[in-house]
């Protein structure tokens, strides 16, 4: 497979489907999912559209968050979140994004990821460099914990699962300590190009599938980034958690995080 090829294709597609994602904005919701999740009628409409089109440039299957397709375990497949960030995107922020990864026998080989609001393109292939809006940016350098931000994901300090709140609430005190500048995007696309960026040394995203992270994953990975889980384990499409960071930043948010305790201990 010619990776930047499909990128090239896969970018147009993107580039068509940012028109009615600026125009839906605020759109309400029209599907509920678990918990208080919900989908609009625009991340259906999109999918239905990015899907059809990937299929018919490039020949691959595509598994979107909204109506699946084919598995994420194919040998190749495109994996697609065709709005995410959607509680932003209904109350009318601009922290919103599509997402859109190829996986490779479960490898994320080539990610992009999409922000109409602010006219922010990522792509990038195994191997990188990281392309920002068709530029190679930089690899990035060590980072120290003290000197960056950091994303961290949105959360009720009520709620239980895999990192209950109190746990979240316990890790973020201690983040706290080392780095003042903790942030909340809301997206966990959004938190992860920005680590391939530098604009954030870090991010913690403490849920999430697939199609939430693999984008982000591959755009970390080509910068000179590290993405695991959050217990420090090799990021897969089953994972349910991700650390990134840059060089350091990575490792000594790790570290806050084992220091901070085992999660069922909460």
């Amino acid at each position: 497979m010619d990776l930047n090829a499909l990128v090239a294709q896969a970018s147009v597609i993107l580039d068509a489907a940012a028109e009615p994602f600026l125009a839906g904005h605020r759109a309400e919701s029209a599907v509920p999912k678990k918990g208080d999740d919900f989908a609009t009628e625009v991340d259906l409409a999109l999918e239905r559209q990015i899907t059809s089109a990937l299929v018919e440039a490039t020949g691959i299957g595509v598994h979107g968050e909204e109506f699946g397709g084919a598995a994420v375990d194919s040998p190749w497949v495109w994996v697609l979140d065709p709005i995410d960030g959607t509680f932003n995107y209904a109350a009318g922020s601009p922290m919103a994004s599509i997402l859109l990864a190829l996986l490779h026998d479960g490898d994320p080989v080539a990610g992009l990821t999409w922000l109409p609001f602010t006219g922010e393109r990522y792509t990038a292939v195994a191997g990188g460099p990281l392309m920002k809006n068709g530029t190679p940016q930089p690899s990035l350098a060590p980072t120290r914990l003290a000197d960056a931000l950091v994303g961290v994901g949105t959360f009720s300090a009520d709620s239980r699962g895999r990192f209950p709140g109190r746990f979240r609430v316990a890790l973020l005190e201690n983040l706290s300590r080392v780095s003042s500048r903790l942030r909340m995007h809301g997206s966990t696309g959004i938190d992860l190009a920005y680590v391939a960026d530098g604009i954030l040394g870090g991010a913690v995203i403490f849920g999430g599938q697939v199609w939430d992270h693999a984008a982000g994953v591959a755009l970390v990975r080509a910068a000179g980034g590290t993405v695991t889980t959050l217990a420090g384990e090799p990021w897969t499409p089953t994972s349910r958690s991700v650390l990134a960071g840059a060089p350091d930043a990575h490792a000594e948010i790790l570290e806050i995080l084992r220091s901070t305790g085992e999660p069922e201990d909460f």
